[in-house]
């Protein structure tokens, strides 16, 4: 495994991708940072260069569902940090609605970020990565992922589970590659996406949640489930568990 130094990572604005970027500061990385929201990336790129005055942060803006911009992004982002070496693609979304009641476009918003958006990541991530036959993409999927969820969860969890699907037919592509393609389903894990959903079981806070996925991503694992407990034992209680146990979720 080499030293990742130089991390892109979408998203980036708030949640987990900002809370992420901490961290891999924390450890004296060099970040490429992108989202929509340019006034926090700005504020963001500010905190860090002033608490660790040693690295590179650049910063751009960018929708992933630009696809164009995405590729146009990750080549800047490479020449700035004169060669990106991990990718992690963490922009998504969490809309939905029961399928059938009328909410279409947010299904299609959901799917066409959390896996279209992903896809055109992921390639502009390879791109770079297949010349130098290194690197290591990182995609953020969810533990939504394990199984088909009904209701307002639908279409997340199957836009998620193409993200697993994809990430495992890379590893299937580059087994005996120096590029490393992890895929990290997190579980519940409190941040502005989910503030005002109460009462849901099993929640961490934002500061455990991206000690454990950086943590994770650290270790260049294939799949990992985080935070591990509890996560990893219901992974598999998910696969093995009846559609009556299904339906109790979304």
């Amino acid at each position: 495994m080499m030293g990742r130094n130089n991390i892109l990572i979408s998203g980036a604005s708030s949640g987990l991708g900002a809370a992420m970027a901490r961290r891999f500061a924390a450890m004296n990385r060099n970040l490429a940072l992108c989202a929509r929201r340019t006034e926090r990336l700005d504020a963001l790129a500010a905190e860090l260069r002033s608490a660790h005055p040693s690295i590179t942060v650049s910063v751009r803006p960018l929708d992933v569902n630009d696809h164009e911009a995405v590729f146009e992004t990750f080549r800047a982002f490479d020449t700035d940090l004169a060669g990106v070496d991990r990718v992690i693609v963490n922009a998504g979304m969490g809309k939905g609605a029961p399928l059938g009641t009328g909410h279409f476009a947010a299904n299609r918003q959901t799917a066409e970020t959390n896996f279209i958006a992903a896809l055109a990541q992921a390639e502009a991530a390879l791109e770079l990565f297949r010349p130098r036959n290194d690197g290591h993409l990182v995609l953020i999927s969810s533990m939504s992922a394990v199984r088909g969820l009904p209701r307002s969860m639908n279409a997340y969890a199957a836009s998620k589970a193409a993200v697993s699907a994809m990430g495992e037919g890379l590893q299937a592509e580059f087994l005996r590659s120096p590029i490393v393609v992890s895929t990290i389903l997190p579980g519940y894990i409190r941040t502005e996406l989910n503030e005002k959903v109460r009462d849901t079981p099993m929640i961490v806070g934002i500061d455990k949640g991206s000690q454990a996925l950086v943590r994770a991503i650290e270790r260049e694992p294939r799949r990992a489930c985080v935070p591990a407990w509890p996560w990893r034992p219901m992974d598999l209680l998910m696969r093995v568990m009846p559609l009556r146990g299904v339906a109790k979720f979304g």
